[in-house]
């Protein structure tokens, strides 16, 4: 761990400790797997604040560019926040969630189809909202190249079950259909009505949307990612709070084995969910960092690995 993040894990430790008298931790009495998930929640915290610090700089317009190596999907979202394009700030954090970073092939899948392959036209939002016949038409024509074009190609750790196709039920077609009516005119207009329906609360309204949202193939942590990212970009007011724990596969395993002292521990999403609010009150990261640092801990308990994707 770095000098500079000593002092921000014995805050953190000392409120595990804290929490462990009021509620036993029984996954990190071993100082061992403590040291390593507090490894990991360090790791969340700067991951989670890495958003808010490329807000403040100003960046390239080529990071915009899904034609240019420099392309990076948030980014991308930033510079056209910045730019008063809130619609197309919002479309590029969805096919960052859709399509994912691939391991190997990175961004490549987000740059080919919003980039249109290089062909001087994007597949914007409002070119693919207005026109989604044409754009599934496109996809399916561009099926073969966007496969196959020499380089690797992939959705994302965590989109690798998904799919190019543009007519399935549950290909990217249909996904990009459903996303555009669950916007409906514009995700300004959509934000807004979270907002008044909640009383401007960002974490109802959070929770307002993420159970509103009806988005084919986007199960607990894509709805997650999605709405996090938002908040996290200053798009809309939005926090999580809760990890939303039913329906996870990592972050539930994590927090049963924090909890429980094994990753089948007989434990319930709803009662891990409010135990974890109860946790944070102690260590005051918020819930997505607590979300990703047993997502990424449960993997590893007992050594310190990095994860991304």
């Amino acid at each position: 761990m770095r000098p500079k993040d000593q002092s921000l894990a014995q805050r953190l430790e000392a409120g595990l400790l804290a929490y462990d008298q009021e509620r036993p931790l029984i996954g990190i009495r071993n100082p061992v797997t403590r040291s390593v998930f507090l490894e990991q929640l360090v790791e969340s915290v700067h991951r989670v604040k890495y958003v808010a610090v490329i807000r403040r700089r100003t960046l390239s317009e080529r990071s915009a560019d899904p034609n240019d190596d420099f392309f990076d999907p948030i980014k991308a979202a930033i510079v056209h926040h910045q730019k008063g394009e809130l619609d197309e700030a919002f479309w590029l954090v969805f096919l960052f969630v859709h399509f994912g970073k691939h391991a190997r092939a990175g961004w490549r899948y987000i740059r080919d189809v919003y980039g249109r392959l290089g062909n001087g036209e994007r597949w914007n939002w409002a070119n693919t909202s207005t026109d989604l016949p044409g754009f599934r038409a496109w996809l399916h024509d561009h099926r073969s190249a966007l496969k196959h074009n020499g380089t690797p190609s992939g959705f994302g750790n965590h989109r690798k079950y998904e799919s190019l196709d543009a007519y399935s039920p549950n290909g990217t077609g249909s996904v990009v259909e459903s996303y555009i009516n669950w916007v409906g005119r514009t995700h300004q207009e959509r934000m807004e009505q979270a907002c008044q329906h909640t009383a401007g609360d960002p974490r109802k309204a959070f929770d307002y949307l993420y159970h509103s949202m009806e988005v084919k193939r986007f199960g607990r942590t894509a709805r997650f990612d999605y709405l996090t990212m938002i908040g996290k970009l200053g798009l809309a007011p939005l926090e999580p709070g809760s990890t939303y724990m039913q329906g996870s596969t990592g972050p539930v395993t994590g927090a049963r084995l924090l909890f429980g002292g094994e990753k089948e521990a007989a434990l319930s999403a709803a009662e891990l969910d409010s135990w974890l609010i109860e946790l944070d009150a102690k260590l005051g990261v918020g819930m997505q960092v607590l979300e990703d640092a047993l997502c990424n801990w449960q993997k590893s308990p007992t050594k310190f690995k990095r994860f991304r994707g």
